[in-house]
């Protein structure tokens, strides 16, 4: 074998451990055992300024995923949309973050997929209208919010009531 060929397969199965490589995390989303766990990440994929995060619930299907500039576990820090999942794999939620600060619109979804509540953080705390839905997609809740405070009127509307 040459140089180069035992270079290769060096870094091929370097990689390849890595890929195979689980990380347990507990619900607090710190490094646990496997017994203890309740997800799992494998190693995050390397994509441009940082890395594609995805992390399982132990049966296999996705939980959270999203783009962070660093990888390690408790340090990660998010920009961008970050998806939640329901163990049967449904949307839970799209959550937006801003250099680690939950900002832009948040949408969180009932699980048999239909939209649960719509609002917007700007620089971590929820401003202007926040929208809670019954699931047959009448407004249930309806109020603003600003840097964090509710203000002004909020109307609750009953299912049967329209």
């Amino acid at each position: 074998m040459t140089i180069k060929s035992i270079t290769f397969l060096f870094l091929f199965l370097t990689s390849f451990v890595y890929s195979q490589q689980k990380i347990w995390l507990d619900l607090n989303g710190n490094q646990t055992s496997r017994e203890k766990a309740l997800y799992y990440r494998g190693y995050p994929k390397k994509v441009k300024k940082g890395y594609w995060i995805i992390t399982y619930y132990k049966n296999g299907k996705k939980y959270k995923e999203g783009f962070s500039t660093e990888k390690n576990v408790g340090l990660e820090f998010y920009h961008g949309i970050v998806k939640f999942y329901y163990k049967n794999g449904n949307l839970l939620k799209k959550v937006g973050y801003k250099n680690n600060v939950l900002h832009g619109i948040q949408r969180e979804y009932f699980e048999s997929g239909e939209l649960k509540t719509l609002f917007k953080f700007k620089n971590g705390k929820e401003d202007g209208v926040w929208k809670s839905f019954h699931k047959s997609g009448k407004i249930k809740t309806k109020g603003k919010y600003k840097d964090g405070e509710k203000v002004g009127v909020w109307k609750t509307f009953y299912k049967n009531v329209y």
